[in-house]
């Protein structure tokens, strides 16, 4: 085997481990993302049983002013 051939060898092996490791840091980031992003869906949903605060207005007849009402 001539030294071109080893060198070729060589140079094809590292492009081929330089493309595995590459598929499995994009895995593992996929992954990774994937994680949060549940952890945020599951952050997000509301409690079941909270409180809830009802507000409303109380609207009584208006009277003209300077009148008085007697019984």
């Amino acid at each position: 085997m001539s030294p071109l051939e080893r060198h070729a060898r060589r140079q094809r092996r590292r492009r081929e481990e330089v493309a595995r490791w590459s598929l499995r840091a994009a895995f593992v980031l996929l992954i990774f993302a994937l994680g949060i992003a549940l952890g945020q869906a599951l952050h997000d949903n509301p409690k079941p049983g909270g409180t809830v605060t009802l507000e409303r207005t109380l609207s009584l007849p208006s009277v003209p002013p300077g009148s008085t009402i007697t019984p």
